[in-house]
């Protein structure tokens, strides 16, 4: 008995639940209208406005209807693919948004206030705001001049405050953006904004954590896309830190590259002179001095050796190991900065590798023997060497050779004046 008497009660509270569904249906319409004809009392007010949304969010729907909130202050209404505004309902529009505003940065920073504010008490509305950031930045060629201004402003102290992060920039990689330099302009808008009101440092903390500092060409059109026509747009915005950071930045990846192509190559066991037309070329084409890419040269080729375990053996070993390498070496090695740059590196290597510490003078001299470092090179680091890593024992291990090398100087002088 008892159970036909608890089926009806359990059936008839699922039909109750459906009903309470039904009543709730998504309706951005509705809270729009709401929203709309709250902010319009507030007649422009923006302390009033924020009053209002503040203590709106007892009755209406935040954590539903967060989207909404962010397109009517921005637009002043429903945004619709490709930019427009909605005019359906009963009170499609309000001026109170940022895109009715006066441009100025004083308007702008009492905007950045009432979201500021806004998401403070809603704290579940800042997730929203990225994802919204990320549509209405994709809809920006359906915006006027004017309003791609203001939007670029409040997405530059968006981004110096933290309301969003800097990565969000990224959506304007994108075709219809690239095109007629909508995605430039904008970046370029908000990068001086930003460097403005919060300082160069700001800036440059904000590219590197959003990793934009390597991906600044991607704003700019598919066919001007090149390292002249972004200086010269960076340049022409007082942006040319931006350009250090993206050289930088670019160079760093280039050597990667580089030492990728390279560890590759040699795992392969390709040809030498292969190898270093391959290097070469790669090195001029990311514009890599070679002082440069010997090093990266050294870096790779010693990992590639597999080292005994009795120190006495090493300098040997490792002696043997570079000769088949040293026409890759004395391929980079052309100019005296190379030269000095290899040698300091090896010096650097010798320090840092413990059991390679009695290894340096033996290296040295095989490098000198097989011409990849020259006399004058060497005598030029004994008397003045760079790097204090490991500079007196190495010294001391240089001394009795670097006196042969002078010595031998000395006579070649003489027999020349005897001449």
């Amino acid at each position: 008995m008892s159970q036909k008497v608890e089926k009806p009660v359990l059936s008839g509270q699922r039909i109750k639940t459906r009903k309470r569904d039904e009543k709730e249906k998504y309706d951005p319409n509705g809270f729009r209208d709401a929203l709309v004809q709250g902010l319009e009392r507030a007649g422009g007010d923006l302390d009033a406005a924020y009053k209002y949304l503040d203590s709106a969010g007892s009755k209406l729907d935040y954590r539903r209807y967060g989207e909404v909130i962010f397109d009517v202050l921005i637009a002043g209404g429903l945004l619709l693919p490709g930019g427009s505004v909605s005019m359906d309902g009963e009170s499609p529009k309000t001026n109170t948004c940022i895109f009715s505003a006066n441009e100025d940065m004083d308007t702008m920073r009492n905007f950045e206030q009432v979201f500021v504010k806004l998401m403070r008490r809603y704290k579940y509305l800042e997730k929203m705001f990225e994802e919204e950031m990320k549509k209405v930045l994709v809809y920006l060629k359906g915006f006027d001049p004017e309003q791609r201004i203001k939007l670029a402003r409040m997405t530059a102290l968006w981004i110096g405050n933290g309301c969003v992060p800097p990565s969000v920039l990224l959506v304007l990689v994108n075709e219809h953006l690239l095109k007629d330099n909508l995605a430039l302009d904008f970046v370029l808008e908000v990068f001086a904004i930003i460097k403005q009101e919060r300082g160069v440092t700001s800036l440059v903390t904000a590219l590197k954590k959003g990793q934009l500092e390597g991906r600044l060409l991607e704003f700019l059109p598919l066919n001007r896309r090149s390292e002249e026509a972004l200086g010269a747009a960076f340049s022409s915005r007082g942006l040319a830190e931006l350009l250090r950071l993206h050289r930088a930045q670019a160079s760093q990846e280039a050597r990667r590259e580089l030492t990728a192509s390279l560890l590759e190559q040699l795992a392969e066991e390709k040809v030498i002179r292969d190898v270093i037309t391959d290097l070469r070329e790669m090195a001029q084409r990311h514009h890599i001095p070679d002082h440069d890419v010997v090093t990266i040269v050294w870096q790779c080729v010693m990992s590639r050796g597999e080292w005994n375990k009795k120190e006495e053996l090493i300098a040997e070993q490792a002696a043997k190991h570079l000769r088949h390498y040293t026409p890759l070496l004395a391929a980079f090695a052309q100019s005296a900065r190379a030269e000095l740059a290899l040698l300091t590196k090896v010096q650097e290597y010798c320090y840092e590798n413990m059991s390679f510490m009695r290894a340096f003078s033996k290296l040295v001299v095989m490098l000198y023997k097989t011409s990849v470092l020259s006399e004058e090179v060497i005598l030029k680091w004994y008397k003045d060497t760079s790097s204090s890593k490991g500079k007196v024992m190495f010294l001391d291990q240089m001394k009795k050779f670097v006196d042969w090398l002078q010595n031998a100087e000395e006579e070649s002088e003489s027999g020349e004046e005897e001449d």
